[in-house]
């Protein structure tokens, strides 16, 4: 397995990745300060030459501040005890991300509310001000 399939079509080389493993933050009883089953995931955002122009440039938004500046993106993962389930993990998250930048977003269409939907509006708010108006002093009915 070389590569991880994201899309029909797209799908990033493993080379691309590159883990670090290292002391896992929280409670882990006696493994914790002897093992590094933390992963810390790299992957080069900017430089892949498995990602389109348009998915790249999504990625980069999404990503946030998990960017370093050279355009690196960093996901780590400490949930489980074991360094295998966590680069599993780093690797799952990775993939839902690169996902997410992989649909483009859905074009907004301007829309106008028609004529009769201006007609309530108004028509709700004149009846709300006469409300109003004779809630105060000397506001009466006008007859």
């Amino acid at each position: 397995m070389d590569r991880i399939r994201i899309t029909p079509n797209l799908a990033l080389n493993l080379r691309e990745l590159e883990f670090h493993f290292v002391r896992s933050p929280g409670p882990g009883g006696q493994n914790v300060n002897k093992v590094a089953t933390a992963v810390q995931l790299y992957f080069d955002v900017v430089h892949s030459p498995s990602l389109p122009e348009p998915v790249r440039a999504r990625l980069l938004r999404l990503a946030g501040g998990r960017l370093t500046s050279a355009g690196i993106l960093l996901l780590e993962a400490h949930r489980f005890r074991s360094q295998e389930r966590n680069r599993a993990e780093a690797i799952a998250r990775l993939v839902h991300l690169v996902r997410q930048a992989a649909h483009p977003p859905k074009v907004r269409r301007p829309t106008r509310p028609s004529p009769a939907a201006r007609r309530w509006r108004l028509e709700a708010k004149r009846k709300r001000s006469e409300v109003k108006r004779m809630r105060r002093p000397g506001g009466h009915a006008e007859e």
